[in-house]
């Protein structure tokens, strides 16, 4: 909190509060996203299924969230960013309680489906509640803020559900994990939204007529393709370069992991700097260019050069820096083209990026290691990274 008021002013607690329990979300949503991986061997093993079986309840989660996700923004407009965020959150909080505590495989996949449905909303709620209540000097602090806690949340998952497997089991994770979605959802309760804009009745029903001519114009889909482009080179480092390091390099993996951590790691660190940056510039399509930019080059010394461990701790961690510096700006580029009134659809439609890259991703880079060029995947993760520089330097004016 105290990051925040630095950050937003504290002169508006209001403003300082609403920006936090936004972030608080956006830790729970990551924290689910990634809830399974940490206790994938324990699941499986109480379950007794295989591993493409499980794998069912990724692509339940995935793909509800790929197809819903836009909906979900249509209905932030229209209904509220606050209460539909509040649902998403006690949507997947009750999914996870009733995965931890029914005894049945497919229950648990089932449950992933509607945790999906929960997901949905975070995207398009958070970035229309921030842009709702914190003013323009201030929104790209704001967006470095929400986008650090959700890194965070990514972060600190596996720990802490490991250690509540360790002292009760895996199902009492899942209850863990539920609670802590229903404890934000109560705070965001209890914050009062302030003046925050709300559409009359008319302009909703304008603004529904207009809402797939905005998000299929020039402007809009650039921001889909960017987010997807990022999608594809997050996935491709997080994934696959412990393994593509040593099969190129023969890194071992104890110091590609270090590797990976330290890049992470900058990531987050890099979000926050990129949060500063973008209270003292408007040029945001070239802090993004030039991080992009960066992020290629250190990605292509990474594969081409046989690093030190000291020296490949450093590059990768000095490309992670150039990624988190760009996300604020990235945010802010989709800001600067979204008409008013409509920030939960289009941040819902452009992030479905995410989505949409999280599904490909596996689908490039694991035939590439399967075929023995490992070297290629940081060639492709660097061109991924050169080709969005496209996306953010072709600017259409603001979609009408």
């Amino acid at each position: 909190m105290t990051q925040a008021t630095d950050i937003l002013g504290a002169s508006r607690p209001s403003r300082v509060r609403m920006v936090g329990v936004v972030a608080a979300a956006h830790f729970v949503s990551h924290y689910y996203t990634i809830l399974l991986a940490p206790l994938l061997p324990f699941v499986r093993a109480d379950y007794g299924v295989t591993y493409t079986q499980i794998g069912f309840a990724f692509a339940a989660f995935n793909i509800v969230s790929a197809l819903l996700q836009t909906p979900a923004g249509f209905l932030v407009d229209r209904l509220g960013a606050r209460v539909l965020l509040i649902a998403g959150l006690l949507i997947g909080a009750g999914a996870f309680i009733a995965a931890g505590l029914i005894d049945s495989f497919w229950v648990l996949v089932a449950m992933f489906a509607v945790a999906g449905l929960g997901n949905t909303v975070y995207h398009p709620a958070d970035y229309a509640l921030l842009s709702q209540h914190v003013p323009a000097e201030r929104i790209g602090q704001a967006f470095s803020v929400h986008t650090f806690a959700g890194m965070l949340g990514s972060t600190m998952a596996p720990a802490t559900l490991l250690f509540m497997q360790a002292m009760w089991g895996w199902r009492a994770a899942f209850v863990g994990a539920g609670v802590l979605g229903i404890a934000v959802a109560v705070v965001l309760m209890s914050v009062r939204e302030g003046a925050a804009q709300t559409a009359s009745p008319r302009k909703t029903a304008e603004t529904s007529e207009a809402s797939w001519r905005v998000l299929l114009s020039a402007p809009i889909l650039l921001n889909l393709v960017f987010f997807m482009l990022l999608a594809l080179t997050s996935f491709g480092i997080s994934n696959y370069s412990v393994v593509a390091l040593a099969a190129l390099h023969g890194t071992p993996v104890t110091t590609g992991n270090m590797a990976l951590t330290a890049n992470l790691l900058l990531t987050a660190l890099g979000v926050l700097v990129g949060g500063l940056l973008v209270g003292r510039t408007q040029r945001h399509a070239l802090v993004a260019t030039i991080g992009l930019a960066a992020y290629a080059v250190f990605t292509v010394m990474v594969g081409e050069i046989n690093l030190a461990a000291s020296a490949l701790i450093a590059v990768m961690a000095l490309g992670g820096l150039a990624n988190g510096v760009i996300m604020p700006s990235r945010d802010m580029i989709v800001r600067a083209v979204t008409p008013p009134g409509s920030f939960g659809k289009v941040f819902g439609f452009v992030t479905t990026g995410f989505n949409v890259g999280g599904i490909i991703a596996p689908l490039v880079f694991g035939p590439i290691m399967d075929h023995g060029s490992p070297r290629l995947v940081f060639l492709l993760i660097a061109a991924f990274s050169l080709i969005s520089i496209a996306t953010v330097m072709t600017r259409p004016g603001r979609a009408a």
